[in-house]
């Protein structure tokens, strides 16, 4: 099962952003931008958890946490731009779980999440989100086919087989033209640059491709 996020937060490019964030991290992410709307929407489909602001209008952050802890234990993780020290501890002996102040880094808060649904033994991520079928030679990201040329599905295997370890240009020039492909030591690094823009497209937020200067670049998992 794949955990489902609910972001409640009225800051619609905000929203946007942390639920691009989490299904790049292999969610199921909702929106809500009204707390008493979230409110139902979590009586009649409770999520795996959520995040919630403080500001809202009609039904605020702290009382839609004190409503929810009333029926739930689902994980709370309050993000709000009131940094005063009794707000973060009136939120947490209210029930949240964790606390993050605007602004922060999206990738921190997927941090916290991932911890916060495996202390509470949820199914944090989609197993296997990138997989390759090297019999047909396609990608596949989140269950999203990659539209790869045949030099970028060489590159992105060759990296992906050895996730963590650094692999220098030569070698990904080497991978291209085990399968007999017209490739050249520049010509990597816009091979590169397509395949970061097409998983980018794919999973917005999600950069496993890392450059490592002067030695070549690493596929983080």
């Amino acid at each position: 099962m794949i955990s489902t996020i609910m972001i409640v937060e009225d800051e619609p490019e905000l929203a946007a952003v942390i639920a691009d964030y989490a299904r790049a991290a292999g969610y199921v992410a909702t929106v809500h931008g009204d707390g008493a709307q979230a409110l139902a929407a979590i009586r009649a489909a409770p999520p795996d958890l959520i995040v919630l602001d403080l500001m809202l209008p009609g039904l605020d952050g702290l009382a839609l946490c004190c409503a929810v802890r009333a029926f739930s234990d689902v994980p709370i993780v309050m993000v709000t731009a009131r940094v005063e020290e009794i707000d973060r501890l009136l939120g947490l002996e209210l029930g949240a779980d964790d606390y993050l102040c605007k602004p922060f880094s999206p990738r921190e808060l997927m941090a916290r999440i991932k911890a916060i649904l495996r202390r509470a033994g949820s199914s944090d991520v989609a197993p296997a989100a990138l997989q390759l079928d090297e019999a047909a030679r396609s990608v596949s990201l989140h269950g999203r086919a990659l539209d790869l040329t045949p030099s970028e599905y060489a590159i992105l295997a060759a990296l992906a087989r050895r996730p963590g370890q650094v692999l220098s240009r030569a070698q990904l020039l080497d991978a291209a033209r085990a399968d007999n492909l017209d490739a050249t030591d520049r010509a990597i690094d816009s091979h590169v640059k397509n395949l970061r823009r097409k998983i980018d497209a794919a999973a917005p937020g999600l950069e496993p491709i890392r450059s490592i200067y002067g030695l070549g670049y690493r596929y983080d998992a």
